[in-house]
Protein backbone atom coordinates (compact mmCIF):
# COMPACT_ATOMS: atom_id res chain seq x y z
CA UNK A 1 0.00 0.00 0.00
CA UNK A 2 2.85 2.36 0.78
CA UNK A 3 4.40 1.70 -2.63
CA UNK A 4 1.05 2.29 -4.34
CA UNK A 5 0.61 5.56 -2.47
CA UNK A 6 4.13 6.64 -3.44
CA UNK A 7 3.50 5.89 -7.11
CA UNK A 8 0.23 7.82 -7.04
CA UNK A 9 1.98 10.77 -5.40
CA UNK A 10 4.73 10.75 -8.03
CA UNK A 11 2.25 10.68 -10.89
CA UNK A 12 0.21 13.44 -9.29
CA UNK A 13 3.35 15.54 -8.88
CA UNK A 14 4.43 15.00 -12.49
CA UNK A 15 0.93 15.78 -13.71
CA UNK A 16 0.93 18.99 -11.68
CA UNK A 17 4.33 20.00 -13.07
CA UNK A 18 3.10 19.28 -16.59
CA UNK A 19 0.06 21.53 -16.09
CA UNK A 20 2.24 24.27 -14.60
CA UNK A 21 4.64 24.17 -17.55
CA UNK A 22 1.76 24.25 -20.00
CA UNK A 23 0.33 27.30 -18.27
CA UNK A 24 3.74 29.04 -18.14
CA UNK A 25 4.47 28.50 -21.87
CA UNK A 26 1.02 29.14 -23.30
CA UNK A 27 0.58 31.78 -26.00
CA UNK A 28 -2.50 33.84 -26.81
CA UNK A 29 -4.23 32.54 -29.91
CA UNK A 30 -6.03 35.23 -31.91
CA UNK A 31 -7.95 35.28 -35.20
CA UNK A 32 -5.70 33.94 -38.01
CA UNK A 33 -6.63 36.77 -40.37
CA UNK A 34 -5.00 39.30 -38.03
CA UNK A 35 -1.68 37.49 -38.37
CA UNK A 36 -1.87 36.46 -42.03
CA UNK A 37 0.49 39.23 -43.17
CA UNK A 38 3.24 37.86 -40.91
CA UNK A 39 3.46 34.82 -43.17
CA UNK A 40 2.98 36.34 -46.60
CA UNK A 41 6.38 37.84 -47.45
CA UNK A 42 9.91 37.25 -46.18
CA UNK A 43 11.07 39.68 -43.51
CA UNK A 44 14.23 41.66 -44.21
CA UNK A 45 16.51 41.74 -41.16
CA UNK A 46 17.31 45.41 -40.45
CA UNK A 47 16.23 46.23 -43.98
CA UNK A 48 18.25 45.24 -47.05
CA UNK A 49 21.77 46.54 -46.39
CA UNK A 50 24.70 45.92 -48.72
CA UNK A 51 28.34 46.99 -49.01
CA UNK A 52 27.32 50.63 -49.37
CA UNK A 53 24.04 50.71 -47.42
CA UNK A 54 24.27 50.09 -43.65
CA UNK A 55 21.81 48.03 -41.62
CA UNK A 56 18.90 49.79 -39.90
CA UNK A 57 19.29 52.84 -42.13
CA UNK A 58 16.70 54.67 -44.21
CA UNK A 59 18.29 53.48 -47.51
CA UNK A 60 18.21 49.87 -46.24
CA UNK A 61 14.51 50.18 -45.47
CA UNK A 62 13.78 51.84 -48.80
CA UNK A 63 15.57 48.98 -50.57
CA UNK A 64 13.37 46.46 -48.73
CA UNK A 65 10.25 48.40 -49.72
CA UNK A 66 11.32 48.44 -53.37
CA UNK A 67 11.75 44.64 -53.39
CA UNK A 68 8.52 43.99 -51.49
CA UNK A 69 9.96 42.60 -48.26
CA UNK A 70 8.46 43.09 -44.86
CA UNK A 71 10.94 44.87 -42.58
CA UNK A 72 12.42 43.90 -39.22
CA UNK A 73 13.99 46.79 -37.32
CA UNK A 74 15.31 47.57 -33.84
CA UNK A 75 14.21 50.46 -31.64
CA UNK A 76 16.32 51.79 -28.76
CA UNK A 77 16.12 54.87 -26.55
CA UNK A 78 18.77 57.58 -26.19
CA UNK A 79 19.85 59.45 -23.08
CA UNK A 80 17.41 62.26 -23.88
CA UNK A 81 14.49 59.83 -24.41
CA UNK A 82 14.46 59.83 -28.20
CA UNK A 83 13.49 56.63 -29.98
CA UNK A 84 16.05 55.68 -32.61
CA UNK A 85 16.54 52.69 -34.88
CA UNK A 86 19.72 50.88 -33.91
CA UNK A 87 20.51 47.31 -32.87
CA UNK A 88 23.49 47.25 -30.51
CA UNK A 89 23.72 48.52 -26.95
CA UNK A 90 27.33 49.49 -27.58
CA UNK A 91 28.38 51.76 -30.47
CA UNK A 92 31.76 50.23 -31.24
CA UNK A 93 30.63 47.88 -34.03
CA UNK A 94 28.39 50.33 -35.83
CA UNK A 95 29.97 53.72 -35.14
CA UNK A 96 33.50 52.98 -33.99
CA UNK A 97 33.23 54.58 -30.55
CA UNK A 98 33.58 52.83 -27.22
CA UNK A 99 30.35 54.08 -25.67
CA UNK A 100 26.80 52.94 -25.06
CA UNK A 101 23.82 54.31 -26.96
CA UNK A 102 21.83 54.99 -23.79
CA UNK A 103 24.58 57.31 -22.54
CA UNK A 104 24.45 59.70 -25.50
CA UNK A 105 21.81 62.17 -26.64
CA UNK A 106 20.29 61.97 -30.10
CA UNK A 107 22.21 65.07 -31.24
CA UNK A 108 25.47 63.51 -30.04
CA UNK A 109 24.71 60.28 -31.88
CA UNK A 110 24.04 62.03 -35.18
CA UNK A 111 27.64 63.24 -35.23
CA UNK A 112 28.72 59.69 -36.03
CA UNK A 113 28.22 57.72 -39.24
CA UNK A 114 26.87 54.19 -39.50
CA UNK A 115 29.46 51.61 -40.57
CA UNK A 116 31.67 54.17 -42.34
CA UNK A 117 28.83 55.23 -44.62
CA UNK A 118 27.27 58.64 -45.18
CA UNK A 119 24.26 57.64 -43.05
CA UNK A 120 23.42 58.50 -39.45
CA UNK A 121 21.03 56.53 -37.28
CA UNK A 122 17.41 57.45 -37.97
CA UNK A 123 14.68 58.36 -35.56
CA UNK A 124 11.91 55.78 -35.30
CA UNK A 125 9.46 58.44 -36.46
CA UNK A 126 11.56 59.00 -39.60
CA UNK A 127 11.40 55.30 -40.44
CA UNK A 128 7.63 55.24 -39.98
CA UNK A 129 7.32 58.23 -42.30
CA UNK A 130 9.62 56.67 -44.92
CA UNK A 131 7.89 53.27 -44.98
CA UNK A 132 4.42 54.81 -44.68
CA UNK A 133 2.57 51.52 -44.70
CA UNK A 134 4.04 50.31 -48.00
CA UNK A 135 5.21 47.05 -46.39
CA UNK A 136 4.62 45.52 -42.93
CA UNK A 137 6.96 46.28 -40.02
CA UNK A 138 8.25 43.90 -37.36
CA UNK A 139 9.46 46.20 -34.59
CA UNK A 140 11.91 44.79 -32.05
CA UNK A 141 12.01 46.74 -28.80
CA UNK A 142 15.49 46.80 -27.26
CA UNK A 143 14.84 47.37 -23.58
CA UNK A 144 16.74 45.57 -20.84
CA UNK A 145 15.98 48.23 -18.23
CA UNK A 146 12.90 49.46 -16.45
CA UNK A 147 9.76 48.84 -18.45
CA UNK A 148 7.18 51.55 -19.10
CA UNK A 149 8.67 54.78 -20.39
CA UNK A 150 10.15 53.48 -23.62
CA UNK A 151 7.13 51.33 -24.37
CA UNK A 152 4.78 54.25 -23.77
CA UNK A 153 6.79 56.51 -26.09
CA UNK A 154 6.81 53.90 -28.81
CA UNK A 155 3.08 53.30 -28.50
CA UNK A 156 2.51 57.04 -28.79
CA UNK A 157 4.58 57.25 -31.98
CA UNK A 158 2.59 54.40 -33.49
CA UNK A 159 -0.70 56.23 -32.97
CA UNK A 160 -2.16 57.01 -36.35
CA UNK A 161 0.29 54.82 -38.28
CA UNK A 162 -1.81 53.14 -40.94
CA UNK A 163 0.49 50.33 -42.02
CA UNK A 164 0.59 46.76 -40.72
CA UNK A 165 2.99 46.14 -37.87
CA UNK A 166 3.75 44.00 -34.86
CA UNK A 167 6.11 44.39 -31.94
CA UNK A 168 8.49 41.79 -30.60
CA UNK A 169 11.04 41.60 -27.82
CA UNK A 170 13.29 39.23 -25.91
CA UNK A 171 12.00 40.96 -22.77
CA UNK A 172 8.67 39.39 -21.72
CA UNK A 173 7.96 42.34 -19.42
CA UNK A 174 8.06 44.71 -22.39
CA UNK A 175 5.42 42.54 -24.03
CA UNK A 176 3.47 42.48 -20.78
CA UNK A 177 3.28 46.27 -20.89
CA UNK A 178 1.64 46.08 -24.32
CA UNK A 179 -0.59 43.25 -23.20
CA UNK A 180 -1.94 45.46 -20.42
CA UNK A 181 -1.89 48.87 -22.10
CA UNK A 182 -2.28 48.17 -25.81
CA UNK A 183 -3.75 44.67 -26.20
CA UNK A 184 -4.78 45.43 -29.77
CA UNK A 185 -1.15 45.45 -30.91
CA UNK A 186 0.18 42.11 -32.13
CA UNK A 187 3.11 41.02 -29.98
CA UNK A 188 5.76 38.35 -30.41
CA UNK A 189 8.16 36.66 -28.03
CA UNK A 190 11.75 36.41 -29.24
CA UNK A 191 13.86 33.53 -27.98
CA UNK A 192 16.80 31.34 -28.88
CA UNK A 193 19.93 29.74 -27.49
CA UNK A 194 21.18 33.00 -25.91
CA UNK A 195 24.74 32.02 -26.76
CA UNK A 196 26.87 35.17 -26.88
CA UNK A 197 30.34 35.43 -28.40
CA UNK A 198 33.22 37.51 -27.06
CA UNK A 199 32.90 39.69 -30.17
CA UNK A 200 29.24 40.39 -29.41
CA UNK A 201 30.11 41.46 -25.87
CA UNK A 202 33.10 43.60 -26.79
CA UNK A 203 31.82 45.24 -29.96
CA UNK A 204 28.03 45.27 -29.61
CA UNK A 205 27.64 45.24 -25.82
CA UNK A 206 25.43 42.14 -25.90
CA UNK A 207 24.46 40.95 -22.43
CA UNK A 208 25.51 37.51 -21.23
CA UNK A 209 22.59 36.20 -19.23
CA UNK A 210 22.98 34.13 -16.06
CA UNK A 211 22.11 30.45 -16.45
CA UNK A 212 18.70 30.65 -14.80
CA UNK A 213 17.54 33.45 -17.11
CA UNK A 214 18.71 31.44 -20.10
CA UNK A 215 16.64 28.47 -18.95
CA UNK A 216 13.54 30.60 -18.44
CA UNK A 217 13.81 32.51 -21.71
CA UNK A 218 15.00 29.81 -24.11
CA UNK A 219 12.18 27.55 -22.90
CA UNK A 220 9.57 30.35 -23.00
CA UNK A 221 8.71 29.82 -19.34
CA UNK A 222 7.75 33.48 -18.97
CA UNK A 223 5.05 33.36 -21.62
CA UNK A 224 2.55 33.63 -18.79
CA UNK A 225 3.84 37.21 -18.48
CA UNK A 226 3.90 38.12 -22.17
CA UNK A 227 1.20 35.80 -23.62
CA UNK A 228 2.55 36.37 -27.15
CA UNK A 229 0.53 36.11 -30.36
CA UNK A 230 3.52 34.62 -32.20
CA UNK A 231 6.99 33.26 -31.45
CA UNK A 232 10.23 34.25 -33.21
CA UNK A 233 12.92 31.65 -32.50
CA UNK A 234 16.58 31.31 -33.48
CA UNK A 235 16.42 29.04 -36.54
CA UNK A 236 20.01 27.70 -36.77
CA UNK A 237 19.94 26.46 -33.16
CA UNK A 238 16.56 24.76 -32.97
CA UNK A 239 16.21 21.02 -32.34
CA UNK A 240 13.49 18.78 -33.69
CA UNK A 241 12.06 18.39 -30.18
CA UNK A 242 11.96 22.12 -29.52
CA UNK A 243 10.41 22.80 -32.90
CA UNK A 244 7.70 20.26 -32.11
CA UNK A 245 7.01 21.81 -28.71
CA UNK A 246 6.78 25.31 -30.19
CA UNK A 247 4.33 24.12 -32.81
CA UNK A 248 2.06 22.89 -30.02
CA UNK A 249 1.61 26.49 -28.83
CA UNK A 250 -0.77 27.03 -31.74
CA UNK A 251 0.59 30.40 -32.90
CA UNK A 252 2.73 31.41 -35.91
CA UNK A 253 6.41 30.56 -35.61
CA UNK A 254 9.02 32.80 -37.24
CA UNK A 255 12.66 31.78 -37.66
CA UNK A 256 15.60 34.17 -37.28
CA UNK A 257 18.06 34.96 -38.79
CA UNK A 258 18.59 33.19 -42.13
CA UNK A 259 21.86 34.25 -43.78
CA UNK A 260 22.47 31.78 -46.62
CA UNK A 261 20.52 29.96 -49.31
CA UNK A 262 21.30 26.64 -47.63
CA UNK A 263 19.88 27.87 -44.34
CA UNK A 264 16.83 29.13 -46.19
CA UNK A 265 16.19 25.81 -47.90
CA UNK A 266 16.56 23.95 -44.60
CA UNK A 267 14.35 26.29 -42.58
CA UNK A 268 11.53 27.29 -44.93
CA UNK A 269 9.44 24.18 -44.26
CA UNK A 270 9.91 24.38 -40.49
CA UNK A 271 8.61 27.90 -39.86
CA UNK A 272 5.61 29.95 -40.88
CA UNK A 273 7.98 32.67 -42.10
CA UNK A 274 11.62 33.65 -41.94
CA UNK A 275 13.63 36.74 -41.04
CA UNK A 276 16.43 36.87 -43.59
CA UNK A 277 19.62 38.77 -44.33
CA UNK A 278 19.98 39.64 -47.99
CA UNK A 279 17.65 39.09 -50.92
CA UNK A 280 16.11 35.63 -51.32
CA UNK A 281 13.65 36.53 -54.09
Amino acid sequence: MKMKGLIISIFAFLFGVSLLLKFARAAEVIEPHRLAWLEQTLIAHRGLPDDKIPENSLPAFKAAVEKGYSIELDVAMTKDRKLVVYHDKKLRRGMGIDAYLQDLTYDELTKYKLFDSAETLPLFAEVLAAVAGQVPLLIEIKNEGKVGEMESLLYKELQGYEGQYAIQSFNPFTLQWFRRNAPEIIRGQLAGSFLVSDYDVEWAGTTRLPWYKKILLKNLLLNFVSRPHFIAYEAPNISVGRLRSLRKLGVPLLGWTIKTKDEYEEAKAKFNNLIVEGSFY
